[in-house]
């Protein structure tokens, strides 16, 4: 259609369309459907593509030939408006006219985008029946429809029947086995291609790493005559996905030249491998290339501030938002709540979704699970319960952000309402992800027996997070035997979980079982399996600082141990008699236990906030793992002595604490 726009004006005409139009509409001469249809073509143009009035003249047109039909749906799937061009599709069978070799590959490769696969079946039977079957344009069509949605078998059946194969038909087989796994196929049609350009050799790279078979997409990218940046950005991708970062970075640095495209997929793959730091260095360089950053950038930037919780970039990313006009309508907006949430401004995240005009369920979601997280629990029902009287119906994910704060909240009937609620009335089946939130609640709650039950009735088999949930509840209601029997299961389904052998060694040190520590220990050396470091991060002026247990790298050593001895004497004072039994090594002496537990890491990060800090800054710290009890007693104290709100973001949940109380009100 584009071609056929083309041909029609020049240059002048393209750029004055409206004028065009009024003197049709003077002289009368629009009554003419020839000129009309031209006149459709010239606002569908691409250089034009004004869609509001390609609608509004295809609605006074009283019949609307074949032509205009093919231009108002091609109109339509330039704007990426599928559904519409599928919708017109429809309307124009039921005003008896049948599409040409021009409407077909249209509405075909809408299926294609839609996924929608009963449609472009039923599209496939009626080109059979009305003779396009041979037509070159609809075959290729139909052939990059199947391959995108994976089924190979009927995209193999086009291709063989195709009497001319052109470039664009071997790309698409080839690119449609790579990337559904099929790596011998995709590499025996490559080996038998007449002819091969660089978009062969890039879907083939592409598909490749896409399926995850790195290694084969490197032979075919060194093989390359000619590497296409797509190729270049598919091998980062792969890398990155796979695990391989360092390779990620040679070839990011190796490349010759970098588009946005490859600076976001280095983002992105720093990002979901866990390098946070790294994530927002990249980005800092991005900004210093002068890129201007897309939606995907901010993105990737925003879930790496979120991974490392640092409150001062995470603000400065939303300034940088407002300033370029960034739209929060979409997942800009959620993806900002969740920052907000996880750096523990819960105010925050309160305040971006407030300010969002037009709330979508994501951002609904996101506020509900960043409340939850807070131990807010009685406002994320009232979100919940708000939600559903605007008619906003809640999906799966929002049941797990409601399931998940009653479980932060100890909202034992709570939870079981709305865990039947989803069933019942919203007819939505239980995911492991549902059962495993419900779980945890009865297991915080101390319903051990009846969180048992529920997994051994379970329709599928339980994860280790759900068995994760009945080990830690059984640590903390001192089960023993169902500590043992969580334990049991959760090695089976998980011989290398660090934390599975940990919770089960200090359960047997709390009750004296130090040979059966020896034995948890022993287990643990002989399978390789290395026990988390505990470690705590707090930010102050753009840096993180880390401390581990009894840590004296950092330059301000000397000083953090001072104020350290400095809380002690204030604690005594305030009545705080350490509870020793929280320190689970075979040690005698108390005193020696006493400054075990003085050197866990969270106390030295807040020492470090306290000297550091401005009296009214909040003191933010993320801890990677459980805060033990003492840890949690002595930073209550602390808040209400030193006067200092103190916010810990452990791996169970956030801690506000304020006035000598906690917000989870001691239940974690």
């Amino acid at each position: 259609m584009e071609t056929v726009c083309t041909s029609l004006y020049p240059l002048p005409l393209l750029q004055q369309p409206h004028q065009l139009h009024a003197l049709y509409l003077k002289t009368g001469i629009l009554k003419n459907p020839h000129v009309c249809s031209r006149l459709l073509s010239l606002y569908a143009h691409p250089k034009v593509n004004d869609l509001q009035h390609v609608r509004s003249l295809f609605h006074s047109i009283p019949q609307p030939s074949l032509l205009c039909w093919n231009i108002v749906i091609s109109s339509h799937l330039h704007n990426h408006l599928s559904n519409h061009a599928l919708l017109l599709f429809r309307q124009m069978l039921l005003h008896q006219l049948l599409p040409d070799s021009f409407t077909l590959p249209c509405v075909i490769k809408a299926c294609a985008r839609l996924n929608a696969v009963p449609e472009g079946k039923q599209l496939h039977s009626l080109l059979l029946k009305i003779g396009f079957a041979s037509d070159k344009f609809v075959q290729s069509s139909l052939l990059s429809m199947y391959a995108k949605w994976g089924h190979m078998p009927l995209a193999r059946r086009v291709f063989d029947l195709m009497v001319h194969k052109d470039l664009v038909s071997w790309n698409s087989l080839i690119d449609g086995y790579a990337r559904n796994g099929d790596v011998q196929l995709a590499m025996k049609l490559f080996d038998e291609m007449p002819t091969k350009d660089s978009f062969t050799w890039t879907a083939l790279v592409d598909g490749l790493c896409k399926c995850g078979n790195v290694e084969a997409a490197r032979q075919i990218f060194d093989q390359m005559p000619d590497k296409s940046l797509v190729s270049w950005n598919a091998m980062i991708d792969g890398y990155m996905k796979s695990g391989k970062i360092d390779l990620a970075c040679q070839q990011f640095r190796r490349m010759p030249a970098r588009n946005l495209v490859s600076w976001n997929t280095m983002i992105a793959g720093y990002q979901r491998n866990g390098w946070f730091f790294e994530a927002l260095k990249l980005f800092e360089a991005l900004l210093e290339e002068g890129l201007v950053p897309s939606h995907v950038t901010i993105l990737g930037a925003l879930s790496a501030v979120s991974g490392l919780a640092v409150l001062g970039n995470g603000r400065w990313i939303h300034s940088f938002m407002v300033k370029h006009g960034f739209e929060l309508d979409g997942v800009l907006g959620t993806s900002l709540i969740e920052m907000y949430s996880k750096c523990g401004s819960i105010d925050g995240a309160m305040t971006v979704f407030k300010a969002i005009a037009n709330k979508k369920l994501g951002h609904w979601t996101a506020i509900i699970v960043g409340l939850g997280m807070h131990g807010l629990a009685d406002q994320a029902l009232e979100l919940f319960l708000e939600m559903r009287r605007i008619g906003m119906k809640p999906h799966a994910i929002t049941f797990i952000g409601v399931l998940n704060a009653c479980s932060h909240a100890g909202l034992v009937d709570e939870g079981n309402q709305i865990f039947h609620m989803m069933i019942n009335e919203y007819k939505i089946e239980p995911t492991v992800e549902h059962y495993g939130c419900f779980i945890d609640l009865l297991c915080r709650a101390g319903h051990l027996g009846w969180a048992k039950n529920i997994i051994e009735s379970m329709p599928m088999k339980p994860n280790k997070v759900i068995w994760m949930s009945l080990l830690g509840g059984s640590r903390n209601h001192r089960s023993l035997e169902i500590g043992e029997y969580a334990a049991l299961n959760l090695i089976e389904a998980d011989p290398d979980a660090a934390g599975c052998y940990t919770v089960l060694s200090n359960m047997y040190a709390a009750v004296g079982k130090w040979d059966k520590v020896s034995h948890v220990r022993e287990m643990m050396k002989k399978r390789g399996v290395i026990k988390d470091a505990g470690c705590s991060f707090i930010e102050h002026r753009g840096q993180l600082h880390r401390f581990i247990v009894g840590d004296k790298s950092h330059p301000q050593t000397e000083d953090i141990y001072a104020k350290l001895r400095e809380m002690r004497e204030k604690l005594k004072l305030a009545g705080h008699v350490p509870d020793t039994s929280q320190v689970l090594l075979n040690i005698a002496d108390e005193k020696e236990k006493e400054s075990e537990l003085e050197n866990h890491s969270e106390r030295l990060a807040i020492s470090f906030g306290l000297i550091n800090m401005e009296s009214r800054t909040p003191i933010r710290i993320i801890k990677n793992l459980r805060v033990c009890n003492d840890c949690h007693v002595v930073t209550k104290l602390l808040s209400a002595i030193y006067d200092r709100e103190i916010i810990v973001r452990d791996n169970s949940r956030f801690h506000h604490f304020k006035n000598g109380s906690c917000s989870c009100n001691d239940f974690w």
